[in-house]
């Protein structure tokens, strides 16, 4: 109980989001370790581009009639903030990831095997945008592939 009720303590709400039933934080939630070195961050044009590159992946998410619906429902400036801390944690930018697993995160969403290829197209589109190496688009698209066995769910 005092635990909880620390960990409740702890997770203030960020400004302009909705409150989330306390959980645990930690790196280990981001679904993935991140990369050595700074190419990596380097190639994404460091936190600048992780920024431009999430902002037109949600922009592109909303767009798409594939998925969009997913999200109608969710909270768009904390799924904004969680990608960016995710990408960045994952591309060794010096930051930490705050958000729940990703099982916990995408439980009762109904992803499918499709909604993933969707975003994966939206993902890549974005990168591309951004004018990320495509080598580096696969290497992190392969860094986040084992994530689908805890988001979609079948």
């Amino acid at each position: 109980m005092f635990a909880l009720a620390a960990a409740a303590a702890l997770q203030a709400v960020p400004p302009g989001e909705e409150p989330v039933d306390p959980y645990t934080q930690s790196n280990g939630n981001a679904g993935a370790k991140p990369f050595e070195g700074t190419a990596m961050l380097d190639a994404f044009h460091g936190r600048a581009g992780i920024d431009r590159i999430v902002e037109d992946l949600v922009e592109r998410i909303n767009a798409d009639k594939r998925i969009s619906a997913i999200l109608e429902k969710q909270d768009m400036v904390r799924l904004r903030r969680l990608l960016k801390e995710q990408f960045c944690y994952i591309l060794n930018g010096g930051c930490d990831y705050s958000g729940r697993t990703m099982k916990d995160a995408h439980k009762d969403l109904g992803i499918q095997n499709a909604d993933m290829g969707a975003l994966v197209e939206d993902l890549q589109a974005a990168m591309r945008k951004e004018g990320v190496p495509f080598f580096a688009q696969n290497r992190f698209l392969a860094k986040l592939a084992p994530m689908r066995r805890d988001t979609v769910e079948r």
